[in-house]
């Protein structure tokens, strides 16, 4: 391998090329001689069922990265004082992959999350890597794992990349050994019942991230601290928590998902609106295809039915005080979520300071533009509408 400086083709930015990149030629596969039975697509949970197999790929500064390999699903073997244990060295990314009623297995948009892992890898100084080279790996890993992938509608195999410090020495340091692994889960419908839209609580007793701190990163230290405030909506009888931020209370995120806002203007134009990329909000793969999919309606390059005719895409800071006084005059079109896991989840009220506050919805459940643009993305992952966002895993 060549010394010098690199540039990575997912992220554009220069890498260092004096160690061993990931190498998927010299991956290799060892098959599990006891696979496990499927579970039927009926009890499928979320997270709770995984495949036969994994990838593993092992990191020392020394060296670089060790071949890959894909092995049976087994616990980690990795030692007490391992730093990810003491300093939560570890960062993750949630991925899908779908099968075509074709038969075609495809995942949606890797190269964003390779670009974000890497970003987070950077944050934490651990390694980072080619995400090219991972996007390979797990392709092959998926191959091995299609049949893990239910075939109902709206079902897919979850894809789990994470990260970890692994070297055994106490000390807040850059780790000198990592490991990343890669698992896979089936998993179903979010909705199976179809669409409910869900209560949020609007959270002032904590914050999720800071100005100048960690909450554009995926790293598993951002999640713990939820649970507390996630479990304080749960008991007040919501089901997820509005993270709100400063004196002004800013809209943030929802759980642990991305947030839209549609607003009426008194012009007729319909505001579509989501927090900025502060340093604060996660640039989630779901929130940039949801603007794409706004910003390519408005400019007319692709037109989706049902979105409104003018319509005004935005990133900007949006408070709880404007969202209320949108609500009390009928401005308020609607709010909803968005994620990989629910791809599009509608809200139907805020508790605010004591009250409240109705957020309208349809029918069905979703609001008028998250009706469309829901149909779009799905459509799009499950191969029904063409797209250069689907990456061919197998035919």
């Amino acid at each position: 391998m060549s010394k010098g400086v690199g540039v990575d083709p997912t992220t554009g930015e220069a890498i260092g090329t004096d160690s061993a990149d990931i190498e998927p030629s010299l991956l290799t596969i060892t098959r599990t001689m006891a696979p496990r039975e499927l579970p039927p697509s009926s009890k499928l949970l979320f997270g709770r069922h995984f495949s036969d197999h994994m990838l593993k790929i092992r990191w020392t500064e020394a060296s670089g990265w060790d071949a890959p390999s894909i092995e049976p699903y087994a616990p980690l073997n990795i030692l007490p004082s391992a730093t990810v244990l003491h300093y939560a060295q570890a960062i993750f990314e949630g991925m899908k992959a779908y099968k075509h009623p074709t038969g075609t297995v495809t995942m949606f948009r890797p190269d964003m999350n390779m670009k974000r892992m890497n970003t987070s890898a950077r944050r934490l100084a651990l390694p980072t890597f080619n995400g090219n080279a991972l996007i390979e790996c797990m392709r092959q890993l998926i191959a091995l794992e299609r049949h893990w992938i239910p075939t109902e509608p709206g079902h897919s195999l979850y894809i789990r990349p994470t990260l970890i410090g692994t070297n055994g020495t106490l000390g807040v340091q850059p780790p000198t050994e990592a490991l990343l692994f890669v698992i896979c889960s089936p998993a179903g419908p979010y909705y199976p019942q179809g669409f409910k839209p869900v209560p949020l609580y609007g959270t002032t007793e904590y914050i999720r991230a800071a100005p100048g701190g960690t909450g554009a990163y995926k790293l598993a230290a951002n999640y713990a601290p939820g649970v507390i405030a996630q479990k304080m909506a749960a008991k007040a009888g919501y089901a997820q928590n509005l993270w709100l931020h400063g004196p002004e209370h800013y809209l943030t995120e929802v759980g642990t998902m991305n947030l839209f806002v549609a607003l009426k203007g008194e012009d007729g134009v319909t505001e579509l609106v989501s927090p900025p990329l502060d340093g604060m909000i996660l640039p989630g793969v779901t929130r940039d295809s949801v603007l794409t999919l706004a910003r390519n309606h408005v400019s007319g390059k692709k037109r989706l039915p049902g979105l409104p005719d003018k319509l005004k895409v935005s990133e900007r800071p949006i408070t709880m005080g404007e969202v209320k006084t949108a609500a009390e005059t009928g401005r308020l079109v609607e709010l909803f979520g968005t994620g990989t896991a629910c791809v599009v989840t509608p809200v139907e009220k805020i508790g605010y300071l004591g009250s409240d506050v109705v957020i309208p919805t349809g029918e069905d459940g979703m609001g008028p533009l998250s009706r469309p643009l829901w149909t779009e993305l799905t459509g799009i992952q499950t191969g029904e509408i063409e797209s250069e966002w689907n990456f061919v895993v197998t035919k």
